[in-house]
């Protein structure tokens, strides 16, 4: 199969692209400049210029592709509420071209979308008591009406590995900032999270067997208490485990306090019965607890 993928030399992208790979699919990945286009080719994948603003590019992208796999957002929260309509914009585009054939177009999501309780695949965003911005769900089915094989794979807070970039590090970065580990209230709102290479081997399935309006769970286990988190991060660091509430929790954690308070349990099991995904590497608590983590 023919695949284009956006995100391609992202953290999770390029994961996506080798598992691609390895599973004897042709990639083309979306390369947003030379050394971009260089990564992908050393991957053994097929660069493809351009980004999450020019349509035209993605266009041509999924015109010339027996599916895609769309793992690209522009990670700026300073300016979320923007990078959500290109992302937006950017499924829409896809799936215009993708629009009744029988090419899979896989979009990527969070698990967050539908916190508070214990999330299932069939439960969908609550503009009421989640407000977050973010489009991409919504898009997707919006895909679907027009004639779209779109599905979502929706991934946890933290997805984890070598080179990881994403919540974990801010945390570990906000505690040596700080000189000291923090988690709101008693700590038992829960992240689920997945190994990096898992999450990849979940697109592929999703590309191969979803169906359209689908979503998908990418977590690995139902969710880890975020002040065990926090005690792994403040043993590795040195630095003392302290609970906030309030201002002082707003203090510590600034614009990532939302995040934190997160309470995401989450269910996996319709998704592995569904593709016959088998969630595989080490929790999250054994993988951040290395020093590749911490700098060491």
């Amino acid at each position: 199969m023919r695949v284009f993928v956006t995100g391609a030399t992202g953290f999770v992208g390029s994961a996506v692209v080798q598992d691609l790979l390895a599973a004897g699919h042709h990639v083309t990945g979306l390369a947003r400049n030379d050394q971009g286009a260089s990564t992908l080719e050393k991957a053994g994948a097929t660069p493809h210029c351009g980004d999450l603003q020019d349509l035209d590019s993605l266009r041509r992208g999924a015109e010339n592709a027996d599916g895609v796999i769309h793992c690209g957002f522009i990670h700026d929260f300073s300016k979320f509420v923007e990078n959500c309509e290109i992302d937006r914009r950017a499924i829409e585009a896809m799936s215009e071209v993708l629009a009744g054939s029988d090419r899979t177009l896989v979009v990527t999501s969070g698990t967050a979308l539908v916190s508070g309780r214990l999330a299932t695949e069939d439960m969908r965003k609550d503009p009421a008591t989640n407000p977050n911005p973010r489009q991409s769900e919504a898009a997707a089915d919006a895909a679907v009406e027009r004639g779209t094989r779109a599905c979502i794979v929706r991934l946890p807070p933290s997805v984890h590995g070598d080179n990881d970039h994403g919540f974990i590090p801010i945390l570990i970065n906000l505690a040596r900032e700080k000189g000291e580990a923090a988690y709101i209230g008693d700590g038992e709102n829960r992240w689920p999270g997945v190994a990096r290479t898992s999450a990849a081997t979940l697109f592929r399935l999703a590309l191969e067997k979803g169906k359209a309006g689908a979503r998908y769970h990418g977590n690995s286990e139902i969710g880890v208490p975020f002040k065990s988190i926090a005690e792994v991060i403040g043993r590795r660091l040195g630095v003392p485990v302290v609970s906030k509430s309030g201002d002082e929790a707003k203090a510590h954690f600034t614009w990532f306090t939302h995040f934190a308070a997160i309470d995401n349990p989450t269910s996996n099991d319709w998704t592995r019965a569904e593709l016959g995904w088998q969630p595989t590497g080490p929790d999250l608590l054994t993988d951040i607890d290395r020093p590749i983590y911490f700098g060491g």
